[in-house]
């Protein structure tokens, strides 16, 4: 058996300074769908992605909300990567500019730089944009604010070190002449080409000195390495590389890379910083940079400044983890931006998802049922409509492949929906009911129920990369396995005699009206909820007496373990020490506020006579004791907690 051949595909390292966004989260669950797709054609994948986590705006978020810089990315990246999973995504390995292993190799990799003679000391004096870490002349600006992101720009004057950019533009521009699918979509190379490389580059500042938040240059006391660099060596540095060149295996094994999947903002630093960046090392350059278009809301960009900005888990909340893969996924053109809006996602759910492949499955699943007891029948001879279809599902692979060798996904789903389409007109076409009212037709009704059965199987396998827990759930109802993209070859794997499972929903037909009036009031909520807090809860007026007070059993409690609940962004399950020798479970909405290990060991207060409380399915034994405050502006709760030495049970009065 021959080795697998490697595939090497990454994302942007997402930006720790918030939670991102359904525009930032099309990007991870674009590279999954293509990372899917390649292991499925027999690739050796390797799918990194991860976060980027130092700057000046990292530094900054961090002094506002009174915690370290480390503490305030731990908690983003942290939401970052829930997300990422929440959106059922495959990746290999999540990585972190932080980690030690990449800053170590960071600081070497400068240090080469530096002796090469590639980085110098200088002076900056221009404009800076701290959200996007971007220096400016004045001439770049437009309207005077950054040309990336139209935000504002500071005077920028400090002592800093600086990268020989321009000594490896020649370089550069006859790479990109002899490799015409380094830059993708062609728009992207045209832009970068004409608006950057053809003016003249012009020597890149790499260092800053006015904050701290970064990783240290060795040669530079008081300077850390400015975040591009930092940032794009992470391709490289967690795949194996050492810049004293004892890369590991898998650095020989998968660099170059096959594919920088990026939005289409940051296609300069990519086509332009990397590639030199890697010259200077010495190091092979990926084999192509794409540049993928944004998701728009009413035409403009999100960003919480417009207040337009959409999440991935709110959506997940409304209309599931495959519906909203699919609607990200199949609305973004190639090369040019798409839209969201919740009428579209509505219609797209009805109309592709619920009605031309849930309904296909499950009527065919239920007549084979119906008519057959789940009985596959043998296929008889050809007749009418017959050969079409099976034409249909034969070529239909083959068209994926062309689609996702370009890159162009919602194409290729679209190819899977044609032959779905053509399943439901074979249906209208040869009338199963009508053939079931006879004998004399029952053989027939068994070739037409087996065309639609494997015609079903072939999209279902096909949907794996794009719809990965829908591909699964109509297999299941086929009741075969899924055989991989070998299994389409030809027409006819599934065997007379099997019986196919139960015949379920796969996606609910939503009514508009009602869906939007639920939607509306879950945004109310999530507005209402952004409101600021009191500084401390008002007294309660009403006064209690003394010997109602005592009826609250309140006990110290010793934390044994504590996770966090599935599906649940605020719950946390503590298994507690009461002193009975039992243990006690107690869930509490804190999750925001603890990581869980921090509160293994700790001795806190609970109140254990309440009646036991139904939450996200599991039970609540009592509530756990906590002050809630007010400080700039963002609430805090800290749970009361009592000295170790007292025992679990201790009574508290």
């Amino acid at each position: 058996m021959s080795e697998k051949k490697p595939y090497y595909i990454t994302t942007a390292i997402a930006y720790t300074s918030s939670k991102p966004h359904i525009g930032n989260t099309y990007e991870i669950v674009l590279a999954d769908a293509i990372a899917r797709y390649r292991r499925m054609e027999g690739y050796d994948v390797y799918f990194q992605t991860g976060t980027d986590e130092h700057g000046l705006k990292i530094q900054q978020k961090a002094e506002a909300a009174g915690i370290s810089p480390q503490e305030y990315v731990d908690g983003v990246a942290g939401e970052i990567k829930r997300i990422w999973d929440l959106m059922n995504t495959t990746y290999d390995r999540f990585v972190r500019t932080t980690d030690p292993e990449h800053t170590e190799k960071i600081r070497r990799i400068c240090r080469k730089m530096y002796d090469k003679g590639d980085i110098y000391k200088g002076k900056y004096v221009g404009k800076y944009c701290t959200p996007c870490e971007s220096f400016w002349t004045e001439s770049q600006l437009v309207d005077g604010k950054c040309p990336d992101c139209g935000r504002p720009v500071a005077d920028a004057e400090e002592e800093a070190y600086f990268f020989r950019m321009s000594k490896y533009a020649p370089q550069l521009m006859e790479y990109i002449e002899a490799h015409p699918a380094f830059i993708q979509p062609e728009s992207r190379k045209n832009e970068i080409v004409n608006n950057f490389l053809k003016p003249g580059l012009q020597d890149l500042c790499i260092s800053r000195s006015s904050f701290t938040w970064g990783i240290p240059l060795d040669f530079a006391p008081g300077h850390v390495v400015y975040v591009w660099l930092d940032a794009l060596s992470n391709y490289i540095t967690f795949c194996g590389y050492d810049p004293d060149g004892n890369h590991d295996e898998r650095y020989k094994k998968f660099w170059p890379a096959d594919l920088h999947l990026i939005g289409k903002d940051i296609i300069r630093f990519h086509t332009i910083y990397w590639p030199i960046f890697l010259m200077s090392m010495g190091e092979p350059l990926p084999k192509q940079v794409f540049g993928h278009p944004w998701l728009l809301v009413k035409g403009e960009k999100m960003s919480k400044s417009r207040g337009n900005v959409i999440y991935a888990d709110d959506l997940v909340e409304l209309f599931g983890v495959d519906a909203v893969r699919y609607f990200v996924l199949h609305e973004m053109p190639f090369g040019t931006d798409g839209v969201l809006t919740y009428d579209l996602l509505i219609e797209r759910v009805n109309s592709d998802l619920a009605n031309i492949l849930g309904n296909l499955v499950n009527r065919t699943i239920a007549m084979t049922q119906k008519y057959f007891d789940g009985e596959i029948r043998t296929p008889g001879a050809d007749e009418g409509p017959d050969a079409e279809l099976k034409a249909a599902a034969l070529a239909m692979p083959a068209l994926v492949k062309e689609k996702m060798n370009g890159l162009r996904v919602a194409d290729a789903i679209d190819e899977i929906f044609t032959l779905l389409r053509r399943a439901n007109k074979y249906i209208d076409e040869t009338a199963p009911w009508t053939l079931a009212k006879s004998e004399d037709t029952r053989d027939r009704l068994g070739t037409v129920l087996y065309n639609l059965l494997e015609s079903i199987r072939f999209a279902a396998i096909s949907l794996k990369p794009f719809l990965p827990d829908t591909s699964d759930r109509i297999l299941k109802q086929l009741n075969v396995e899924n055989g991989g993209l070998e299994s389409l070859e030809s027409f006819g794997a599934m065997k007379p005699g099997d019986k196919v499972g139960t015949a379920e929903i796969l996606f609910a037909r939503l009514d508009a009206e009602q869906k939007m009036a639920e939607i509306n009031a879950f945004l109310e909520e999530k507005e209402k909820a952004k409101l600021p807090a009191l500084e401390i809860e008002p007294y309660a007026e009403e006064q209690v007496d003394f010997a109602t007070f005592c009826k609250n059993d309140l006990r110290a409690v010793k934390v044994k373990a504590c996770e966090p609940v599935k599906k649940s962004d605020k719950l946390l399950r503590f298994t507690l020490d009461d002193g009975t020798g039992k243990d006690r479970q107690i869930l509490s909405g804190i999750a925001k506020y603890y990581k869980p290990e921090e509160l293994v060991g700790k001795t806190l207060v609970a109140i254990v006579n309440l009646p036991p409380r139904k939450m996200m399915g599991q039970e609540s034994q009592g509530m756990l004791l906590s002050a809630v405050h007010t400080e700039k502006g963002e609430e805090k709760l800290n749970l009361i907690t009592v000295g170790d030495y007292i025992p679990a049970g201790a009574k508290l009065c």
